[in-house]
């Protein structure tokens, strides 16, 4: 039997950060979460090379949302599909993992910390131009520092927020990459069927598919809290 019921709270407060996210999508001031966000994609590149056995060589950001992780991978279909896949369903997941670490488990400055570790280790290990080891040192500064002295509450709407935008920002990158022909042809999807034979729009299908699960199926349950037994604290209290 399901002991969970939906928050309403929470379900309110995420719709309404979409909203908004969503009407200022084009504003200045989301790009650093939009890299965030673009980050996350090519870490997810970038730990399934490792997972089969290959190597990363350098992961790059750019001013214009455009991200790439090189990396020398062995020979092999499987091993093509999990790398070329790990962007795109990495993302969602990253996503997922943080909607459930702030929604549910209400992780708080732990989140922060995580993404100062992520962000430092990034750029130390992979960075090789100045944009990419700047951004990911500046703002894993700033979570750091965000993580030791903001006010709780912040530090929960931070939480919330970045949570929301990264798995947004991973369904809004399966729309513009991969349903838009252009956009495509030069993305994971292209690059995967250039040595698979797999068309594109397969792969396009395929990510988009699993992604959407992904983050619905973590979406639904973030937003669900555990129902507490009525009488429970009143018996406890009875038996001392």
């Amino acid at each position: 039997m399901d002991k969970t019921q939906l928050n309403v709270g929470r379900l309110a407060l995420l719709v309404a950060i979409i909203v908004a996210s969503v009407a200022f999508w084009n504003s200045a001031v989301l790009l650093p979460f939009k890299l965030l966000a673009v980050m996350g994609h090519e870490t997810g590149h970038a730990i399934a090379s490792l997972i089969v056995g290959g190597s990363v060589t350098r992961v790059s950001l750019s001013p214009d949302e455009a991200g790439q992780c090189l990396s020398m991978i062995p020979e092999g279909f499987f091993r093509r599909t999990i790398v070329s896949s790990g962007g795109y369903v990495g993302g969602s997941i990253f996503g997922v993992l943080l909607l459930l670490l702030t929604y549910r488990f209400n992780a708080r400055r732990i989140i922060l910390g995580i993404a100062c570790a992520w962000l430092a280790l990034m750029g130390l290990l992979f960075a090789r131009d100045a944009f990419t080891l700047g951004f990911c040192l500046v703002m894993a500064i700033a979570f750091g520092a965000g993580a030791k002295w903001l006010p709780d509450a912040a530090v929960g709407g931070l939480n919330l927020f970045l949570a929301t935008f990264q798995a947004l920002y991973a369904v809004m990158d399966l729309k513009d990459d991969l349903w838009n022909s252009q956009v495509r042809a030069q993305s994971d999807a292209a690059i995967l069927a250039s040595s698979t034979f797999v068309p594109a729009v397969v792969w396009a299908v395929l990510w988009t598919a699993v992604s959407v699960a992904i983050v619905g199926l973590g979406g639904r349950l973030a937003l669900r809290e555990q129902v507490r037994p009525r009488g429970v604290a009143t018996s406890a209290l009875q038996s001392r």
